[in-house]
């Protein structure tokens, strides 16, 4: 009989080429399969509810998988973690049903991209955090954020790499928070195309640095050109935080 595994994990994605199996890179995705066919004694192939991109960050990914081996729950996070680096780990490990899929049941998920906005870097933060020096209003760039949420076509917001197939996404809230020298940018959606996160968190730098109109956002939407918009911000800032279903 088989099952369907569902695994939550985190990870510091500093050392990896992405989530996803590639062949220019170790990826995330590639570490946890060996960990589990050590584990299951049997190759299985996880199916994520999306994918990171190099140097990004989770802590709630989510992957389903298939096996027909029977083991307790706890051999797919205790087992696995023993055998996993330091920087990945299950948090999580639930059998799940048939119908269920770690991206098609998913839906939505929730982004934060930390800001380290100080004078002096910082080395604790270093690998989760983008180092802006200077002023950085984050006022303005919260009103300016507000353009962003609901339904949108987001082609002036992804890498020109990314290959969806449509560029239209729903973002559900983007909410811009500061706490002493951290500035926290936190977007809630259904789905999102490749580095959109990270292009719409460039762009909101530009208005908290004065470059740009807290007001331009929506013609930026509107132009759907790629080169209007900001800069893509560094991927070191960026968290997956949670999947729900």
């Amino acid at each position: 009989m088989m099952k369907k595994i569902c695994l939550t994990f985190e990870y510091d994605g500093t050392a990896y080429a992405g989530w996803q199996v590639q062949p220019n890179g170790l990826s995330v995705q590639e570490v946890v399969e060996q960990a589990l066919a050590r584990v299951l004694g049997e190759s299985v192939r996880l199916h994520s509810s999306g994918r990171t991109d190099a140097g990004v960050h989770a802590r709630g990914m989510v992957a389903h998988f298939v096996t027909s081996r029977q083991l307790p729950m706890s051999a797919y996070r205790e087992g696995v973690n023993r055998l996993l680096p330091k920087d990945i780990a299950v948090k999580e490990a639930l059998e799940v049903d048939d119908d269920f899929h770690a991206r098609f049941s998913a839906r939505g998920k929730w982004y934060r991209y930390t800001i380290c906005n100080s004078a002096v870097r910082s080395p604790l933060m270093e690998r989760f955090a983008w180092h802006v020096r200077g002023p950085l209003a984050h006022q303005a760039m919260a009103e300016a954020a507000v353009a962003f949420e609901g339904r949108h076509d987001f082609s002036a917001f992804r890498s020109s790499g990314c290959e969806a197939r449509t560029t239209e996404r729903e973002v559900f809230s983007l909410d811009v928070c500061r706490i002493e020298e951290l500035v926290h940018v936190d977007v809630k959606g259904a789905g999102f195309l490749r580095n959109m996160v990270r292009v719409m968190v460039g762009t909101l730098v530009d208005v908290g640095q004065g470059k740009r109109p807290s007001g331009e956002i929506k013609q930026l939407l509107d132009s759907g050109c790629r080169k209007q918009s900001g800069r893509t911000a560094p991927p070191q800032g960026l968290c997956l935080m949670n999947v729900w279903y």
